[in-house]
């Protein structure tokens, strides 16, 4: 066998090996794909913060510093979402045990109500409150055991986040250098794209994030015009149901027209629900793309493609990757462009 063939049959076999080895981790690591995107995302927003312990603790201690940086997170995520579940616990509760007074209407007078209304308009709209009902209650009974299952899962994909975000503010200059040193490109390609891909990162979290907050204070203020009480906090759970993808502030604006429907304010209803509709949830499609693009030099419109696709293909953790993957493959097409004019 001449030294050819040798060398062919070294780097199949290395390639096969690498691939096959590749193929187990990949499957090793996929259940926590997500919670390894959100670990990516709060260090890459919070390293600032990051950078700030490091010069406070002494000596600059590595593990300390990225402790004390996620302890800060948890104290500004955590608290916030407690104090929100229990407001909402406590008046789910209330509404509860309101509803099954005498004094209150039910359920399927709340539709009921909505049927005559809108037949007043259409006569021939038929809300089919039994069927409502039959599928409502089938629905609960078969997805109660998944209900907690996903919930357990949630709280441990939220464990494995906080072990990774502890590891990347830590270890984070090490996992780039080490990407940077496997790239077969130049170092100044490797630096500008990890850069866009930061920046991707952080504008689309805090564009979000942005909007999110506009659409608390449009939902608290539409609140209070129609007599609600407690509308700040009923804005704050909006804008927290706003980072959610899927959820919005529908959590808020369904429960508030249902309840003017029970009071027989069919028109106040409508109102609330337009509001809802219009000026507080075209402002996720209107003003989020701009938001998400600051900063960021890919154009709006593609951005909204990106953060629609990506919750598509991956999910909730898509509004990430996708203006992630988006970004990607534009500084890809920027480095192939000036590529082609330094060869010529």
């Amino acid at each position: 066998m001449n030294i050819s063939s040798q060398k062919f049959l070294e780097y199949v076999f290395f390639f096969v090996i690498l691939a096959g080895s590749g193929f187990l981790v990949w499957k090793l690591f996929s259940p926590f794909v997500g919670a390894i995107a959100l670990a990516a995302v709060v260090v890459t927003i919070c390293h600032p913060l990051y950078e700030r312990m490091l010069q406070l603790i002494p000596r600059g201690n590595p593990s300390i510093a990225a402790l004390a940086s996620l302890l800060v997170v948890i104290v500004i995520v955590i608290v916030p979402i407690v104090v929100l579940a229990s407001f909402i616990l406590r008046e789910a509760l209330s509404i509860y045990a309101l509803v099954n007074s005498s004094s209150y209407v039910s359920f399927v007078d709340v539709l009921s109500k909505i049927e005559s209304f809108v037949q007043s308009f259409i006569p021939s709209f038929s809300l089919n409150t039994a069927n409502v009902i039959q599928q409502t209650a089938s629905f609960i009974a078969n997805h109660i055991v998944g209900i907690f299952a996903d919930t357990a899962s949630t709280l441990f994909q939220f464990f494995i986040a906080l072990i990774a975000s502890f590891y990347f503010f830590r270890d984070g200059k090490f996992f780039t250098s080490y990407l940077v040193k496997l790239s077969p490109l130049n170092d100044e390609s490797d630096l500008l794209v990890l850069k866009r891909l930061g920046t991707a990162v952080r504008s689309v979290a805090l564009g979000t994030v942005s909007i999110a907050m506009i659409q608390g204070v449009l939902t608290a203020v539409g609140l209070s015009l129609f007599g609600f009480d407690r509308a700040v906090l009923w804005g704050c759970v909006a804008a927290f149901g706003a980072l959610i993808p899927g959820v919005g502030t529908t959590v808020v604006f369904v429960p508030a027209v249902l309840y003017l429907f029970s009071t027989g304010a069919q028109f106040s209803a409508i109102a609330v629900g337009i509001w809802g509709a219009l000026a507080v949830g075209l402002i996720d499609n209107l003003l989020g793309p701009y938001m998400m693009s600051r900063g960021n030099k890919t154009h709006p419109f593609l951005l909204l493609l990106a953060v629609l696709g990506g919750i598509i293909l991956f999910g909730p953790i898509g509004f990430i990757l996708g203006p992630v993957i988006l970004s990607l493959f534009l500084v890809f097409l920027e480095l192939y462009h000036s590529q082609i004019k330094a060869d010529k």
